[in-house]
């Protein structure tokens, strides 16, 4: 029978892990998150939701050798264990170029929608990290971002990418196959709220655009299929990485709908032996594009170092990392030496599918959008 979702609203979380190179190689094995109530989103530094700084030797950009640089990545939720071991590797690159200058590097890391929307109402990111295209764009609207961002980079500015599959309980009881089986009755689903964040909206995108794939294109029924998955959703989060939590730590649910490198750092890592993950035979191609926030940058001369940041993201070291931590990367040559850990998947982009990002959150997820409309129990 379907279950009364409810929300587990849960405020920016503060974390701050000071790294060097020494301490290059250490995991965290466990998840923390320190609550914290009545923080707005506008805050400087101190009030992102989660910080993480990595300090050594580099050069800093557009400015005289010798002298210190700060970054702030303001990223999205599940990226921060990508970052947070990318970070030293690119200091380190740099420490080899420049060795005479310093540079410390901050990570924010929230639900992608809010934490551009921090970045748009003051947050001075030099870089935004986002896993959804309108979040850059908002940025680009605000004239934080130039224009041309997406020509900035290779591959319309998107390093890696990932897709949406599903965590289940180890051996999976409830056996769970494909996007269909979330209709069943008693199916409890847990998943990132779709209303302010990119997790929960390619979640949202994928059951939709697989309802859309299996009912030759027919709106109605695709529409039927969404409405009685939703039916079953136990828990939106505010954010991927408290959807995980939720899952497998708190034990709520019988599926997590996620990205496939959240649920295979569940599986492999803090849930191992606990959990499964499941690949439908269609999903959604989730881009995680980036740019620099040039009007911050500018003002404070570190452009050069927030480019070079960007750039070493395509190397071939930080491919690599991104492909260990089950990021699909953009360099083909790396993606194809990593396929045993990531199997060919047939996915859409949402924009093939919906339109432009612009459209698809004007129509998708506006108040009283398609989501309100076929959830049940909608976000507010």
């Amino acid at each position: 029978m379907a279950l009364l979702a409810y929300l587990h609203y849960t405020t920016d979380i503060f974390e701050v892990f000071m790294t060097d190179v020494a301490r290059y190689q250490q995991k965290s094995k466990t998840l923390s998150a320190l609550s914290i109530a009545g923080v707005a989103l506008t805050l400087g530094l101190a009030g992102c939701s989660n910080s993480e700084t990595t300090e050594a030797a580099a050069d800093g950009s557009a400015t005289t050798e010798g002298q210190n640089i700060e970054l702030l990545n303001v990223s999205y939720d599940v990226a921060r264990d990508f970052y947070k071991d990318y970070n030293p590797l690119f200091v380190e690159h740099y420490k080899a170029e420049h060795p005479d200058s310093k540079i410390l590097i901050k990570q924010s890391h929230g639900g992608s929608s809010k934490q551009a929307l921090s970045v748009a109402n003051g947050l001075q990111a030099d870089v935004a990290t986002m896993n959804q295209g309108s979040d850059i764009e908002l940025l680009e609207k605000k004239g934080l971002v130039e224009s041309d961002w997406e020509s900035k980079f290779p591959d319309n500015a998107v390093p890696f990418t990932s897709t949406i599959v599903f965590l289940v309980r180890k051996d999976n009881p409830e056996n769970i196959k494909d996007w269909e089986d979330l209709t069943k009755d008693g199916v409890e689903i847990v998943m990132a709220n779709p209303k302010v964040t990119g997790n929960g909206r390619y979640a949202f995108l994928g059951a939709y655009g697989y309802g859309l794939h299996a009912f030759n294109q027919d709106e109605t029924k695709a529409q039927g299929y969404v409405k009685d998955m939703l039916k079953n959703v136990k828990v939106y989060e505010n954010g991927g990485r408290a959807a995980t939590t939720t899952f497998v730590q708190r034990g709520i649910g019988d599926v997590l709908v996620t990205f496939e490198n959240e649920a295979n750092l569940a599986a492999t890592d803090f849930g191992a032996g606990q959990v499964d993950i499941v690949y439908p035979k269609y999903s959604i191609k989730s881009e995680s594009p980036v740019a620099v926030v040039k009007t911050v940058t500018d003002k404070k001369g570190t452009t050069d170092a927030a480019k070079a940041y960007l750039d070493y993201l395509w190397s071939e070291p930080a491919q690599q990392l991104a492909a260990d931590l089950y990021l699909r990367p953009s360099v083909k040559s790396v993606l194809d030496k990593n396929s045993d850990k990531l199997p060919p998947v047939e996915t859409f982009r949402p924009n093939d599918a919906f339109g432009t990002w612009d459209e698809i959150m004007s129509t998708y997820f506006s108040d009283g959008g398609v989501f309100d409309q076929l959830a049940v129990n909608a976000p507010q």
